[in-house]
């Protein structure tokens, strides 16, 4: 927990399971656990994502793919709807409860009451901590942004929107049909 202030961190360990918890800037945040729309977003995401590339089927395979997982970054603590590393910068499966190294890719899917912290709070963290590719999933607007992290900071990669069929960086290697996310 290096840099992480215990005192907060007392505090996010003491919430009920239906709050995650997040220490941003040196702030507890704490929000619900998603709605159905939202939770349908990443299993729908997952479903796309782990086989070809954290199992290698019909894909390349070579890297490790979480939900919701608890990553410490220095003094913050984040925790991204999904998460990526690859195998070679992640080479074993971690064991601890919190992963304490950035990912390679974080999808982050919108909410109404967290669409904010994940655009600007969560997003500057991930571009100083040197995440390269941050994904926006919005549910309502029913849209994925892929964002790439350059020497200026984030540039929009992509934008796909309702029906399209998305070929997303890093996972670009496949075909991401969106209708597929939204459940109506």
């Amino acid at each position: 927990m290096t840099g992480i202030d215990p005192v907060l961190y007392e505090k996010l360990a003491a919430l009920p399971e239906t709050e995650i918890g997040e220490i941003l800037r040196g702030e507890l945040f704490t929000s619900p656990r998603p709605a159905p729309r939202h939770a349908n977003v990443i299993v729908e995401l997952c479903d796309k994502v782990v086989g070809p590339f954290r199992h290698g089927r019909g894909g390349p395979g070579g890297w490790w793919i979480l939900t919701e997982p608890e990553v410490h970054l220095g003094g913050e603590v984040v925790v991204p709807d999904l998460a990526g590393w690859r195998r070679e910068r992640m080479p074993a499966f971690p064991d601890s409860a919190a992963v304490h190294l950035a990912p390679d890719w974080v999808c982050e899917v919108l909410s109404p009451s967290g669409g904010r912290r994940d655009r600007v709070i969560k997003s500057g963290i991930y571009a100083e901590k040197g995440v390269p590719f941050l994904w926006f999933v919005d549910p309502i607007a029913r849209s994925l942004e892929v964002l790439r992290l350059t020497d200026e900071g984030w540039l929009i990669d992509a934008a796909f929107g309702d029906t399209d069929t998305a070929r997303a960086k890093p996972f670009d290697a496949i075909d991401i049909p969106l209708a597929d996310l939204w459940p109506d």
